[in-house]
């Protein structure tokens, strides 16, 4: 593994341990380079709750390119609208140890002005 991945991995285990004592459900972002993905995972990590991707067939119509920052704001108006249908309203942010800049932004930004408490 590259230490390059291996200090992203260090710092999104660092986060996962905040979030768990806080006891709250948290939004876990994944990104590649084609797509980027959002799952609402609950409080012990057993289970997801939401999830939205770019990879989706109606996203993917709408979409010219799935792995840009029109796309992660789209991932994220859609995840805090199948949140709130679940009656989700608050829970952590799990940026999976990217920084917050770019997609990772947009996609937190996205989900805060449809509602969700972040």
């Amino acid at each position: 593994m590259s230490e390059k991945k291996s200090k992203r991995l260090r710092r999104a285990r660092k986060a996962r341990a905040r979030l768990r004592l806080h006891r709250k459900n948290r939004l876990c972002v994944t990104r590649s380079s084609k797509h980027i993905y959002a799952q609402i995972i609950s409080p012990d990590g057993e289970k997801t709750l939401v999830s939205a991707s770019t990879s989706e067939a109606e996203l993917r119509a709408a979409l010219k390119f799935g792995g840009n920052i029109e796309a992660a704001k789209l991932v994220g108006t859609r995840i805090a609208e199948r949140a709130k249908e679940s009656k989700i309203e608050e829970i952590g942010f799990d940026r999976s140890g990217h920084r917050y800049h770019g997609r990772i932004k947009a996609l937190a930004d996205a989900a805060r002005e449809a509602g969700l408490a972040i």
